[in-house]
């Protein structure tokens, strides 16, 4: 590997970072964006970064909130494996709406802070105490910190991943089948013969939410923007699909033609927020359920409670990691989700794999909802 010789010299570029080899000859550009000033940095074209010091690791971090210029791909110490805890060498990490909470600020976080809420790899080493885990083992975790080369995950907070079920297909599946899982199963326990309604259904989550409901046996309405988004859905089991692009009185009034004597569903999952929040109460049916899990059109805006009175409504916020919180709750919750896969009730949908040089441009396509299924980083 190439080591230093100049340091940072300015050109009409910019910086660059210059060091001793052939290779120098052959670079190639990675803008990497810092709180004042953009540096290009020039690699070699295998896009590996070189390293003075081996006990260091690649990190995407954040130094402040905001946009995705906020974004940093900094060097940060290999951890040392700690008591009840597992060393990981990672292989993939999921990218999920929670990560973008916290780079923009609207979940808050010590600053600087490294994102990324769910991963796959191989045990490295493990921390004193630690019997079920041993090196070489494939394994997928949650947690903050996946956007990371190595990292130390509590034991209540890692699984075995099944014989036959690829590293990338672990970190795509970990959240947003959890997410999915425990919200049918305690924000609204959906029975057989519910009809219910999934806002986003093309979306990673929402994709899982339409085979898990359909597995349950509830009649699932999908709501989505496109056409083509729409006959995802279906393939994955939705039983009705309404375009919701034409505005909240147009997909209210198709929704409720869609439920018994136009009286609603039972419950709404409602992953995109502000933009659908009102349609939402008018489409719930008396005693029935609201869900909502996600802010992809912004946060919903403040309301008064007295309104769900009206039909006696149950409106819930929920987080996964409520649900999650013990060793006994996550096992359980993660050996269930492993069966629907293992008994080919669910599918993983991975949009894209990404390198994680590219993390801007995956936030900005998931932030534009331009994209179906999971998207995955390859760390």
């Amino acid at each position: 590997m190439a080591s230093f010789c100049g340091g940072l010299r300015q050109t009409s570029r910019g910086f660059v970072f210059h060091y001793q080899s052939n290779l120098c000859r052959q670079a190639r550009a990675i803008t990497i964006t810092s709180y004042r000033t953009t540096t290009k940095a020039y690699y070699p074209v295998n896009r590996l970064q070189p390293k003075s010091n081996m006990s260091t690791q690649k990190a995407v971090q954040i130094s402040r909130t905001g946009g995705t210029e906020v974004l940093e791909i900094n060097q940060i110490p290999i951890p040392k494996p700690q008591p009840g805890h597992i060393l990981v060498k990672a292989a993939y990490a999921g990218v999920n709406f929670i990560d973008t909470y916290f780079r923009t600020g609207l979940y808050p976080a010590p600053l600087p802070f490294t994102l990324g809420s769910e991963g796959s790899g191989t045990v490295e080493a493990v921390g004193e105490g630690v019997t079920k885990y041993k090196p070489g083992e494939h394994v997928v975790y949650y947690g903050s910190g996946s956007y990371t080369e190595y990292l130390n995950v509590p034991e209540k907070a890692i699984s075995h991943i099944p014989e036959g079920l690829k590293l990338e297909d672990g970190a795509a599946i970990l959240i947003q089948g959890l997410t999915a899982l425990t919200m049918l199963r305690e924000s609204y326990e959906v029975k057989k013969g519910d009809t219910i309604l999934i806002h986003a259904a093309a979306g990673g989550t929402g994709l899982v939410l339409v085979q898990l409901a359909k597995a349950l046996g509830a009649t699932v309405i999908a709501t989505a923007s496109s056409a083509e988004k729409l006959e995802l859905a279906r393939q994955h089991g939705a039983d009705y699909l309404v375009n919701y692009s034409g505005g909240e009185d147009e997909w209210v009034k198709e929704v409720l033609g869609h439920t018994k004597d136009g009286e609603g569903v039972e419950a709404v999952y409602d992953g995109v927020g502000k933009a659908t929040f009102e349609g939402d109460l008018k489409v719930t049916k008396r005693k029935g359920s609201l869900i909502s899990f996600g802010n992809a059109s912004g946060a919903v805006d403040p309301f008064r409670i007295n309104r769900l009175g009206d039909k006696n409504l149950k409106l819930l916020r929920p987080r996964l990691f409520g649900y999650v919180a013990t060793q006994e709750e996550f096992d359980h919750y993660t050996q269930e989700l492993f069966g629907y896969i293992e008994n080919n009730q669910l599918k993983v949908n991975i949009h894209k794999i990404y390198p994680l040089e590219d993390i801007v441009q995956a936030h900005k396509d998931l932030e534009g909802r331009v994209t179906t299924g999971k998207l995955v980083l390859k760390v």
